[in-house]
Parts: C-alpha cells; sequence; structure tokens
C-alpha cells in the first residue's frame, strides 16, 4: 500500500525559504494555481517555477515564520510573519496569510499568498 503525504505548512515554508524551485513546483498539480495578491494566476509547475524565479531574484532572500496554522478537510491557512532580505541589505518583515488546498494525491491545485509587499521594494 502507498502512503500519500501531505506536506506539511513546515515542509511548505522551507522549500520556498530554501527557494528550492524544483520541489516548489513538485508540489503542485499539472493545473495547479499559484496567485500573489491581485497578481494573475501562475498555473501549472513550470509557469510557477518561472514566476517564483523571477520573484526571488528581486529579493535576496526570505524567511517565513508561522504565527497560525489551520487545517478545514484539505484546505490549509497560516497566518505568518515574512521577513524579507532585500537586495540593499536591509530587512522588511510583514504580515501574509496563505492558503492553499490539496488533493487527495497531497499535490497543491489552489495556492493563494495575500499580503502588500509595498515596505519590501520602498
Amino acid at each position: 500500500m502507498t502512503t500519500i503525504h501531505h506536506p506539511t505548512a513546515t515542509e511548505v515554508f522551507a522549500v520556498i525559504d530554501g527557494q528550492d524551485l524544483d520541489t516548489l513546483g513538485d508540489l503542485f498539480t499539472d493545473n495547479g494555481s499559484l496567485v500573489f495578491g491581485n497578481n494573475p494566476a501562475m498555473v501549472g509547475p513550470e509557469q510557477i517555477r518561472t514566476g517564483v524565479r523571477e520573484f526571488y531574484a528581486t529579493v535576496g532572500a526570505l524567511a517565513h515564520t508561522i504565527l497560525n496554522e489551520w487545517t478545514v478537510g484539505e484546505q490549509t491557512i497560516v497566518e505568518l510573519s515574512v521577513t524579507y532580505h532585500r537586495l540593499d541589505g536591509q530587512q522588511v518583515t510583514i504580515p501574509v496569510v496563505s492558503i492553499w488546498r490539496l488533493t487527495p494525491t497531497g499535490k497543491i491545485d489552489d495556492y493563494r499568498v495575500y499580503f502588500d509587499l509595498a515596505p519590501v521594494y520602498a
């Protein structure tokens, strides 16, 4: 019998903070989507890898701290404090809420990030 792994929030954010684009893409279904704020959805692992790679190029590093986490059925909601290391050497910490839905196969098919990135680029 095959056990299906459902990634935890700690695992998901370790992948994001580690900037591991291969593993990040592997977390999603073939048609899975990732939406940052009010930007258009990135759909599918390759588009997600490309879009997140472009985002990573605008910051030096990032670190997520989980403040609260709720899982209801296949939905996970996480309240975070995220510290961005800017390219000018400064750090900015902002509040973030991430919400994703897992399929029965343990893959993400819908991931949404709610934040105001203005302070990161100010």
